[in-house]
């Protein structure tokens, strides 16, 4: 190879390492941290590029049209998308959801079983299926005795203030925002125990040295963002409010519905023969089959991969 052709192949490859990942998130709470990051110059821009979605089809969407690299999803969306053929494994834990995520409801529907003949919105493409099955288990109904409104989350608001639905499966920050305009609760995770975990996942094809150190570098900051959330929660809530369209107390309130496992706690979610995580994904991946959710039982080779949190997970990492 001429010493020109050296310079034009070394500078191709300079190029595709200068290249940031993408990574789709929609406004969640336990995605906020990786947004305060950035906002905040701890993320570089230059290695990690966030794309804010409006709702999680539309993250779901961006990642199988390869807009992006990686998606900030639930467990049951990752397996849905691997369910339509396209690879992706988590490399994180964002959060599990204790309370945060909820079926809100107007005043005429007291319980569960008031929900005969009612109007339901909830997220066709997301989260809401697999809440939407376990609320009707809980109040023995099926789908032929309510009526279904699909609707994407970023939509909830205003088809409560149109009444376009007696109730809705939603979650933070929408949730807060609805119980301020006459909702009231009717269920949330906290009886549905790890059934709502959210991840950070990437395309298989990203997962290689190319893209290496940037995802390591955006995992570590998430984890910055973390530990400034847990040592000055006011600080970092008057930090991201607007991000959440919340006030500052309406955040703090909402982040007692969330564990937040840091990295040590990631590890052990993630790490080992038999990972927790992924026995939480087989009993997803069995419900989601059981209500045709997924055509078929997913294949839980390679959805872990461990190998980009911090090692030295006691080590000041705020570089």
């Amino acid at each position: 190879m001429s010493f020109f052709a050296c310079v034009l192949a070394m500078s191709a490859c300079a190029l595709l390492l200068d290249k940031p990942i993408a990574i789709a998130a929609h406004v969640w709470l336990g995605y906020a941290p990786m947004f305060l990051a950035r906002d905040e110059g701890w993320l570089n821009t230059k290695q990690v590029r966030l794309v804010q979605t409006h709702n999680a089809t539309a993250s779901i969407q961006a990642l199988i049209d390869g807009e992006v690299d990686g998606a900030a999803l639930t467990l049951d969306e990752a397996l849905k998308v691997r369910s339509m053929g396209l690879p992706v494994s988590v490399v994180m834990v964002f959060n599990v959801s204790a309370g945060a995520d909820m079926l809100l409801a107007d005043a005429s529907i007291k319980n569960l079983s008031d929900l005969k003949g009612k109007r339901i919105g909830y997220e066709s493409s997301s989260v809401g299926e697999v809440m939407l099955i376990k609320i009707l288990q809980i109040a023995h109904l099926t789908k032929k005795e309510i009526l279904l409104v699909p609707i994407n989350v970023d939509q909830h608001s205003q088809a409560w203030r149109n009444k376009q639905i007696d109730a809705v499966i939603t979650y933070e920050p929408v949730a807060t925002v609805l119980l301020t305009q006459g909702a009231h609760k009717l269920f949330d995770t906290r009886q549905a125990p790890n059934m709502v975990i959210d991840v950070l996942v990437m395309r298989n094809d990203a997962l290689n040295f190319r893209y290496a150190t940037a995802i390591r570098h955006l995992i570590s900051t998430h984890f910055r963002a973390l530990r400034h959330l847990s040592h000055n929660p006011h600080d970092a809530a008057y930090r991201i409010a607007a991000h959440l369209g919340l006030g500052v107390q309406q955040v703090l309130g909402a982040y007692k519905g969330l564990q937040l496992p840091d990295a040590v706690n990631n590890h052990h979610l993630l790490a080992g023969e038999e990972p927790l995580l992924l026995n939480s994904a087989r009993s997803l991946a069995t419900l989601m089959f059981e209500h045709q959710l997924i055509k078929q039982p997913n294949n839980l080779s390679s959805l872990i991969r461990n190998e980009y949190l911090p090692r030295d997970f006691n080590a000041n990492h705020d570089e």
